[in-house]
């Protein structure tokens, strides 16, 4: 018998452990994993208990530990104490990505799975390809034809089976999900893998072990589709249950105007995608995101909020993160800068509060702005 199952995070049903089952056969839903017996593998309050069978991911390639660095220019210009930045970038493919796919790729080499298929904005598929080939799993990754072609390179060079797609974020994944079908593929969706949601809490654990006594007040994170945001949260209520912590960091999502699900939804307002409506935030570009309740739900419990910020705000942080701190970041993580600006301006964060800021993804994957380039 497993130590975890899945189970539907609205309805509850139980699912026994597959990569092949990503939404609940009763209502709909996105699964989660549940741990049956946590004690045996990790859950200690130190190490996180997981989906696999082994204390650490069995395909890694070096990924977490990621640095807490603090921004001195970022206070100062912001009026802002102590603000800090934890580099995701770091991570071994330049992107958070790299913890959900060492989660999700080690479960996949357990159940003997020889093909996937994936489709992401870039990073995810770049993360995926370069797992895949650790373990020796054929990769079919699906982009949209107008990714950054840095980021498609990346994909190609682990030897992964690229397909570019015409149209909208959405459309790579109704050409993956039907390209499963057709191949009788597993379908290795980071944006609905319960055992991609995983490998992200370890970002939380870290947190709390890098920050001890001054855990930030506040996590500030660009989110699409949710995955860091989620697991981030799940990591801390798990720290609280074992009682490595007696409190969780509010969480903040912040969006592109430009594609605003979320943020419009946190604040009661409809939203639809309009075409020719774009942002150079394409790590965050979704405008369907499937654990968008959840999102929702941690906003609640966590005391967060979601804002939606401009495009020019994005370019004008992108410039002062490499100019001001030395951090080239993509465009997505300038967002949470310009979030962090406007939950500021708006009292949701004070002067004196600790604050973390999820820089997400290398500045070398993507096309800088073209006023900040």
């Amino acid at each position: 018998m497993s130590h975890y199952h899945l189970a539907c995070n609205k309805c509850a049903l139980e699912h026994p452990p597959s990569m092949e089952t990503l939404a609940c056969i009763s209502c709909g839903a996105p699964l989660d994993v549940r741990y049956v017996a946590s004690a045996e593998i990790g859950g200690t309050g130190r190490i996180p208990a997981m989906p696999f069978h082994t204390e650490s991911p069995s395909m890694t390639l070096g990924e977490g530990d990621t640095p807490v660095v603090p921004l001195e220019a970022v206070g100062r210009s912001l009026g802002l104490y102590n603000p800090m930045a934890k580099l995701e970038y770091l991570n071994p493919t330049g992107s958070f990505k790299d913890r959900g796919t060492a989660a999700m790729m080690s479960v996949a080499k357990e159940f003997g799975i020889e093909a996937i298929a994936e489709d992401s904005s870039g990073n995810a598929g770049a993360s995926v390809a370069a797992y895949a080939a650790k373990a020796g799993i054929e990769a079919h990754i699906f982009a949209p034809a107008s990714a950054p072609q840095a980021k498609m390179q990346q994909i190609g060079v682990y030897g992964a089976h690229t397909h570019a797609i015409d149209g909208p974020r959405e459309a790579a994944t109704d050409a993956a999900m039907a390209y499963c079908r057709e191949q009788g593929l597993v379908y290795a969706s980071h944006n609905l893998s319960p055992f991609f949601l995983e490998g992200t809490k370890t970002f939380a654990y870290e947190v709390a072990r890098q920050m001890g006594d001054a855990l930030p007040d506040h996590i500030v994170v660009p989110v699409g589709n949710g995955s860091l945001f989620i697991g981030a949260w799940k990591g801390f209520q798990e720290l609280i249950a074992a009682g490595a912590l007696d409190r969780a960091p509010k969480m903040h999502a912040i969006q592109a105007e430009a594609v605003m699900p979320i943020a419009a939804a946190f604040a009661g307002r409809g939203w639809t995608p309009r075409a020719g409506t774009a942002t150079i935030a394409g790590g965050i570009a979704v405008g369907a995101p499937p654990r968008k309740r959840q999102v929702l739900d941690v906003l609640q419990a966590s005391g967060g909020v979601s804002v939606a910020v401009s495009e020019p705000s994005i370019e004008s942080w992108h410039a002062t993160m490499a100019q001001s701190e030395g951090i080239y970041c993509e465009p997505t993580s300038a967002a949470a800068f310009a979030g962090l600006e406007l939950l500021l301006g708006a009292g949701h964060v004070a002067p004196n509060d600790r604050v973390l800021v999820a820089v997400t993804g290398f500045g070398l994957k993507d096309a800088p702005p073209t006023s900040s380039g």
